[in-house]
């Protein structure tokens, strides 16, 4: 049984205890007809609070023979009054008070609560953002947990919506899916719901349904709960250089409208609070406000890097053309990054150091294996800031992917390319804080050396 439908069952019994003193008061005063009424209206809601325990708990929960009794007292009494028979309205009272009583403690101590906990991911590859705490919820007997994907939207220069996207069928086999439009927030008022997209209305490139944004969802749930899609390599709070570099992840809506932020560290938690209390300076969020709503528990995708292990790992059959050599042993994997950041401030520059790359890779392929993963925003990122790179970024895409000769990773799923791999190259990214988190060697590549000069550099 829900929180709000054990509350409303107990709301009930409130207003029968009132009803029992209404009824004394009018057997009392010799009203008779008001006494049976109130009689009649009692039965009436124990019959309800019946029908809505059979419905959620079973026909034969414990409660539901103590009803069965209540309203044969109340019956009784009924009967008793409308033939006019003397009854004493003192003992009417006690009678009732002590039919109800056994009732009410076993509505509070057997009728256990079970938390509703809704689960909104809009791209399956962030999904490791959320799963170990959806695990936890979905292990606990006491808990109802949904995973409802929603749909996003790319963004037009304008801003407005063009294409659709929903990837519910993109999810591991293990995750239930709820369809999105068969769960009824307005009737379900869930206890607890999960987001980790914080941006409402206010990202250029992509975005949630509406429906979903942070603000609107708040009226659906007594609490709303944001968790970062990302990882940031750690900063020192006293480090105000870099702190400034990331004061925007701090201040978007999810931040400002969740009732709870879980962030990936207590240096983290640190930074947000120092950066909300300057934020909202004059307004009633104080220090403690902020303290109290940010917690540095950690990030689920680190839970999720750590626990996937390459040998339980199903490799598709066109990497292991690439991965293997003619000995059947393993090749050295070098996971490639490529972010949308990069690409944006380096423009054509960024895409000649990638045909760089590729040609360093190429050439060495007996030895080491190239696992291209580019950033999943990537092209609806160019398509609405940079169109005039689209061509030739497209076009270096389908070469790479025609020649076989290194693998291209556009699924969802960025841990099997952190465990599969030996080592990191490319972009600085969250991504570099998951490999290292898994013991991996990372190497941040530099767009302005090529080749030539050198192109790793630690």
């Amino acid at each position: 049984m829900r929180k709000q439908q054990k509350a409303q069952i107990e709301s009930f019994l409130n207003l029968l205890i009132r009803a029992h003193e209404e009824i004394k008061k009018s057997i009392s005063s010799n009203k008779l007809d008001i006494a049976l009424d109130l009689l009649a209206q009692c039965q009436d809601s124990a019959i309800q609070i019946g029908e809505t325990i059979e419905h959620l708990e079973g026909e034969n929960f414990v409660t539901i023979s103590m009803l069965e009794h209540y309203c044969e007292v109340l019956y009784q009494l009924y009967e008793a009054l409308r033939q006019h028979q003397s009854v004493n309205p003192h003992k009417t009272y006690k009678t009732l008070q002590k039919s109800l009583l056994p009732i009410k403690t076993s509505i509070k101590n057997d009728i256990k609560i079970h938390t509703e906990v809704v689960f909104l991911p809009y791209k399956a590859s962030m999904w490791d953002s959320l799963e170990s705490v959806w695990q936890a919820a979905d292990e606990d007997p006491d808990c109802d947990a949904y995973v409802i994907p929603i749909p996003y939207y790319d963004k037009n220069p304008d801003g407005s919506f063009k294409e659709m996207h929903y990837e519910g069928d993109l999810y591991p086999d293990y995750v239930p899916i709820t369809d999105y439009q068969a769960y009824d927030f307005t009737d379900r008022c869930p206890d607890i719901i999960f987001i980790h997209n914080p941006y409402d209305e206010c990202n250029y490139v992509t975005s949630v349904h509406p429906f979903f944004y942070s603000k609107n969802l708040k009226q659906y749930t007594e609490k709303l709960v944001y968790i970062p899609y990302f990882v940031l390599g750690e900063i020192d709070p006293d480090n105000q250089e870099a702190v400034e570099s990331m004061k925007h992840f701090c201040t978007v809506p999810g931040v400002l409208y969740a009732d709870k932020v879980v962030v990936q560290s207590e240096d983290m938690k640190k930074i947000y609070v120092n950066v909300l209390t300057e934020y909202s300076k004059g307004s009633k969020a104080d220090r403690k406000y902020w303290e109290n709503k940010i917690l540095g528990l950690g990030s689920p995708k680190i839970d999720k890097a750590l626990s996937t292990r390459k040998e339980d790992l199903k490799i598709p059959k066109d990497w292991k053309k690439v991965i293997e050599k003619e000995d059947g042993s393993w090749k050295k994997i070098i996971f490639y990054n490529t972010s949308v950041t990069a690409l944006l401030e380096h423009g054509e520059k960024y895409l000649e150091k990638m045909r760089d790359v590729f040609q360093v890779f190429k050439e060495n392929t007996d030895e080491v294996a190239l696992l291209w993963r580019p950033h999943p925003l990537i092209q609806v990122t160019i398509e609405s800031m940079r169109p005039e790179l689209w061509n030739e970024y497209r076009a270096l895409v389908i070469e790479y992917q025609t020649e076989h000769w290194g693998i291209y990773d556009d699924t969802p799923d960025l841990d099997r390319a952190i465990a599969v791999c030996d080592g990191y190259y490319g972009d600085p990214s969250s991504v570099v804080k998951l490999c290292q988190e898994a013991g991996k060697l990372v190497m941040i590549q530099d767009v302005e050396i090529l080749n030539e000069e050198s192109s790793l550099h630690n």
